[in-house]
């Protein structure tokens, strides 16, 4: 008879290199096609995110589904909004998407989504409570289909469709960014541990009609 005593620490170093051998593939895959961390190297947007902050992704979500106005995404950025060739992935918020109307501004200085203004709390405050203006440059564009109008939140620190729109000869193609560019929704801050939370789309968004149809 033998003795599983004395068998069982063989077996386990026997199937050690299997079991780190599963892991690492496990790893690559979640990283490769599920989730993935990122770290914010910019103050674009503050204060919803700070530097060095660090953020996971969910890469899955737009395999099912298109992204949804008031999301934090992160996209690979055209060519054209690039200062050094080096930056490849932005973070940005999702004002507007293909079909909808996004003007700045009302009369309130309010952006608005398909006639409806946007209450956008969570733009950057600087230490006196005072807050950046919704967008310091006029704009009125259809968002293409397909395609997706994004914001940073510290907006005069931005460079977004609103930026880009205006370098660019007020074209709503090149001012946008293609839901295919789009890499997956951050939805968590996990580091550092003491600013850890969750991504959630502002309230305001959910009260912006569908576009009108033309």
């Amino acid at each position: 008879m033998i003795d599983e005593q004395t068998k069982r620490p063989n077996t386990f170093w026997r199937e050690l290199p299997v079991l780190l051998g599963v892991a690492i593939i496990v790893a690559v895959v979640v990283r490769a096609f599920v989730l993935q961390t990122f770290y914010i190297p910019s103050e674009s947007m503050e204060n919803t995110l700070l530097i060095r902050d660090r953020v996971l992704v969910n890469k899955l979500v737009y395999d099912f589904r298109s992204p949804h106005r008031g999301e934090v995404i992160v996209f690979e950025a055209p060519d054209s909004w690039r200062n050094d060739p080096s930056e490849e992935d932005f973070i940005k918020r999702v004002i507007a998407t293909g079909g909808d109307h996004v003007v700045c501004c009302d009369d309130k200085q309010r952006i608005t989504v398909n006639g409806k203004a946007l209450d956008e709390t969570y733009i950057y405050a600087d230490e006196t409570g005072l807050q950046d203006l919704p967008s310091e440059e006029q704009f009125d564009v259809t968002v293409p289909a397909g395609r997706l109008w994004v914001m940073g939140d510290h907006r005069s620190r931005s460079g977004d469709s609103r930026y880009n729109f205006l370098r660019h000869n007020k074209d709503p193609m090149q001012a946008t960014i293609s839901e295919d560019a789009v890499v997956g929704r951050a939805f968590v801050v996990f580091w550092p541990f003491s600013r850890a939370k969750w991504l959630s789309v502002p309230d305001t968004f959910d009260k912006v009609p569908a576009p009108t149809a033309k």
